[in-house]
């Protein structure tokens, strides 16, 4: 089984991806991860597309079962999934997620130093404007386009549930392709 969760930053698709990882006993793979280089501060130096795909095919060859989270739409691998869950929060619970997430990691550098400060509020107008956009890049536009066009099973899960309930109706949809 190969599981793809995706849905905009902070709506809680790494947070799915390791529970379902501990649930079903699949490795978990972070788009994240491949996408940019271990950096201080992080998420500021991106890989070459060539390099992230074959390092993520790489650790992920000879693995029957898996899950990937995030936004791969745009990445041109050719990964068949058996199941794309798609994830969907209303914007300002994910902001406030997403701006809880960065005072946890990084502490009040965010605010008092100038330079953290500048990535990070240009880290929640990226996000903030998933709803908006209406590019090829990340956003719900990209993802609805990409979604109508998927050719597998697709469980979209709307609003700000439990992620008890998210791996449940993620088991369920399992349960009803394998019957």
């Amino acid at each position: 089984m190969h599981i793809n969760i995706f849905g905009a930053s902070g709506s809680g698709v790494t947070t799915l991806g390791k529970a379902l990882s501990e649930k079903l006993n699949y490795p978990y793979f972070d788009s994240d991860h491949y996408f940019w280089f271990p950096s201080d501060p992080p998420f500021t130096n991106r890989r070459l597309p060539d390099e992230r795909n074959a390092l993520i095919n790489n650790e992920m060859a000879g693995v029957e079962n898996w899950i990937l989270g995030g936004s791969v739409i745009n990445w041109n691998n050719n990964w068949q999934f058996n199941l794309s869950v798609f994830l969907y929060i209303p914007q300002e619970i994910r902001l406030q997620r997403l701006r809880d997430r960065e005072f946890e990691r990084y502490g009040d550098i965010i605010h008092t130093d100038r330079e953290r400060n500048r990535l990070y509020h240009e880290f929640i107008d990226w996000a903030r404007g998933y709803d908006e956009l209406i590019t090829n890049s990340r956003s719900l536009h990209s993802h609805k386009n990409w979604m109508n066009n998927l050719k597998t099973p697709l469980l979209v899960i709307e609003g700000d549930t439990s992620v008890e309930d998210r791996v449940e109706a993620v088991l369920g949809k399992i349960a009803e392709l394998n019957a």
